[in-house]
């Protein structure tokens, strides 16, 4: 199977599970809000409410992530809200293990898909934020130049001239040997 035809398959699960999950939340939030005296529509807007809010919160979690923002407060509210839809499924189901089980059923598959669509995000590292301190930024040293050495000149020794009595300078013809006589 060809890698294109893979994704395709995928999306095409992707969206089933997510239409199938999205329908059954929906109905079991907007029942549970019209049995405890909510009017039809505004069941209906609490449906939408909790469950768009998930799938929007899911897309800005994976935004955050790949722009290298923090996620801590997005990850929560999504936590908040799947739990949220999670719970109105499980109230509405049959009181049993078995019935609460089935009603899960649905919101865990799509936190699920969720988690599993998320973590294929590519991490990056966190941007800069602009109004940070400077003490906080990491800046890369400017490369280094190879700089070649200015020879300097040496310094000639000082000639001390040796001041020899005439009679020493008139008795030596060798002037590299410089004797001292007393």
């Amino acid at each position: 199977m060809t890698e294109r035809t893979e994704s395709g398959v995928r999306l095409v699960i992707l969206l089933a599970i997510g239409g199938m999950a999205g329908a059954a939340a929906f109905t079991h939030v907007h029942d549970l809000s019209v049995a405890h005296g909510q009017p039809n529509w505004i069941g209906w807007a609490n449906a939408v409410a909790v469950e768009l809010m998930t799938i929007y919160l899911g897309l800005e979690l994976r935004a955050r992530r790949r722009a290298g923002r923090p996620v801590g407060l997005v990850g929560s509210l999504l936590v908040a809200f799947a739990v949220l839809s999670l719970a109105a499924q499980v109230a509405e189901a049959e009181s049993s293990v078995w019935g609460w089980v089935v009603a899960a059923v649905p919101s865990l598959a799509f936190l699920a898909l969720v988690k599993v669509v998320l973590s294929n995000a590519p991490v990056t590292p966190p941007a800069v934020e602009p109004d940070q301190p400077d003490a906080y930024r990491y800046e890369e040293p400017a490369e280094a130049t190879e700089v070649e050495p200015v020879p300097r000149p040496v310094p000639a020794s000082p000639v001390v001239p040796a001041v020899l009595p005439p009679r020493a300078v008139a008795q030596s013809n060798r002037p590299h040997v410089v004797g001292i006589i007393r």
